[in-house]
């Protein structure tokens, strides 16, 4: 009876160790002195606090980072320099309320049939 060949892989493996991510680019308009203002009156009116309910994370000289968050985000359509667009998150919440953001926009419905 005879044996079949495999057939060796047309893609090699990738490997992570000597494979690097592309650099994180920052958007420009994060950069902005009107951006920087906009992140310092968030945080300062939430007294350097996290705002997700029952977070006591505590900024400035609590040693945790916290995030000027948008509550509706810009490309969604939200005021981009409007404080009250705003919430003080720390990383650990800032991080899951993108990751909700996220996965609710791609499950939202599509334009409609294109005809």
């Amino acid at each position: 009876m005879a044996r079949l060949a495999t057939l060796s892989p047309r893609l090699g493996t990738l490997d992570a160790r000597t494979a690097r991510p592309a650099p994180k680019q920052t958007d420009s308009e994060l950069l902005t002195p009107e951006h920087r203002a906009w992140r310092e009156a968030v945080l300062k009116r939430a007294g350097w606090k996290c705002q997700a309910p029952g977070c006591a994370a505590h900024g400035r000289r609590g040693g945790v980072r916290l995030y000027a968050d948008h509550i509706v985000e810009r490309r969604d359509g939200g005021a981009p320099l409007d404080p009250a667009n705003g919430q003080a998150l720390c990383a650990k919440h800032h991080s899951k309320k993108t990751a909700r953001a996220r996965a609710a926009s791609l499950q939202s419905p599509s334009l409609g049939p294109l005809t």
